[in-house]
């Protein structure tokens, strides 16, 4: 996978360098570049905003960088034989980033990422190239950072991990929270390691049975205890034709019941406990 990112703070980018994405560089897995925007700038003070038509408060940035890095990134690329490119944008206006979303963007082969700052980017520039590329504007949460690089890094680290080759055992992701088929809307349950006991607090009996089958019920019924306390609007959407009946007991035991929909809702008296 070829990943480009536009930004006015290279440096921000350092951490691509190290840990799971920095050896899947080194492994050639992935191919990272990182272009400082403010080169396709030709005043002296290296301008890359103006105020808002319109008016109110903050700067935007203009389409005139941007287009010429954009165009020079692609033809970059095109020339070294990426093919199939996405630009991906940064923005807390964007479709929510989701570990589905991860999965569609790990099947990509070239990313071109495009972390704002100030107020964003002037809408002209997504436009332009979305009768190019796909375009893919993302969000990784309801709240708003002073740039976009950050959220590049969260996206990459969770695309990065889903590449063949980028994870020690290419099993690790399939039980991760949220991953498409039997965790799709759960959460992760607790996980242990040795010593079997620290500070006189032990782990599960079941863990140390050998038993797989128990033990991979007893992962199932945390995940969706865990999920109840925390994210109980996942369960709330989730397809109840993906539970069996033991999950279906499970979700009862934790207050829950379907509804005439067939979806689970938390009983009230549940919700008081």
């Amino acid at each position: 996978m070829r990943l480009d990112v536009v930004t006015i703070f290279p440096e921000y980018l350092e951490p691509l360098d190290v840990s799971l994405v920095g050896k899947a560089r080194a492994r050639g897995v992935l191919d990272v570049h990182v272009h400082d925007l403010r080169r396709w700038t030709y005043d002296r003070h290296s301008t890359v905003d103006d105020t808002p038509y319109g008016g109110g408060p903050g700067m935007v940035m203009m389409t005139g960088p941007w287009g010429d890095a954009l165009d020079q990134t692609l033809a970059d690329g095109y020339e070294a034989g990426a093919s199939g490119p996405v630009m991906v944008v940064p923005t807390p206006s964007g479709r929510p980033f989701t570990q589905e979303l991860a999965v569609e963007l790990a099947e990509r082969p070239w990313l071109v990422f495009t972390p704002a700052r100030y107020e964003g980017i002037d809408r002209r520039v997504m436009d332009e190239y979305a009768t190019r590329i796909p375009v893919y504007e993302v969000s990784i949460g309801d709240y708003v950072l002073a740039g976009g690089e950050a959220a590049v890094l969260v996206i990459t680290e969770a695309v990065a991990r889903l590449l063949p080759g980028v994870l020690g055992n290419a099993d690790s992701h399939r039980d991760d929270s949220f991953a498409p088929g039997a965790m799709a809307n759960l959460l992760e349950g607790p996980v242990y390691t040795k010593p079997p006991e620290w500070r006189g607090r032990g782990i599960p009996e079941v863990l140390l049975s050998g038993h797989h089958g128990k033990i991979a019920r007893w992962r199932r019924d945390e995940a969706f205890r865990r999920t109840a306390e925390n994210r109980p609007d996942l369960i709330e959407r989730c397809d109840p034709s993906a539970f069996d009946k033991k999950d279906r007991e499970m979700l009862s035991i934790l207050g829950w019941a379907p509804s005439p929909d067939g979806r689970f809702w938390r009983r009230p008296q549940a919700m008081e406990e």
